[in-house]
């Protein structure tokens, strides 16, 4: 699997049919940790990171090239964090998801989401069954702004 932007989101792989748990899951995190963050304002890692924190989440950068982005601490794995992470949100290609997965399993995150263009269905299917929500294919500052209006500048 690759990291593609071109793939329109779907049903199976989108936040449609689970409207209600993602807003849930939107409204009750306060941490999120994500996965490829960099410090270089034009990936958007960085500006969809730098409106989360601005809606007042409390970001984590996991990367091992980064010392700090937006002000926090930069871990180079999701296991070094040492406090607990609500969502994991993935910006890494698709072949790198199942560790990602597995990691996130481990610390107890309560759901990954992987960004637009980004699938893994079996890494998705693990997740679940270990009783992580599980978000594919889709931009979560996008499905932010959609449920809570706010401006995305």
């Amino acid at each position: 699997m690759s990291y593609r932007r071109d793939i329109p989101p779907t049903p199976t792989t989108s936040v449609r049919g689970q409207e209600d748990a993602v807003t849930e899951l939107l409204r009750q995190a306060r941490v999120i940790a994500v996965v490829g963050l960099s410090s270089r304002r034009f990936r958007p890692s960085y500006g969809v990171a730098q409106y989360l924190q601005a809606a007042g989440y409390r970001i984590v950068p996991v990367n091992p090239n980064e010392t700090e982005v937006l002000g926090e601490r930069a871990y180079a794995r999701l296991e070094e964090i040492p406090f607990p992470v609500d969502i994991v949100d993935i910006f890494r290609r698709s072949e790198f998801v199942p560790e990602i997965v597995a990691s996130a399993i481990r610390i107890g995150a309560r759901a990954v989401w992987m960004q637009e263009g980004i699938l893994h269905p079996e890494a998705a299917e693990i997740a679940r069954r270990a009783g992580l929500r599980v978000v594919m294919n889709a931009c979560i500052l996008k499905e932010h702004v959609r449920r809570f209006r706010l401006a995305a500048d």
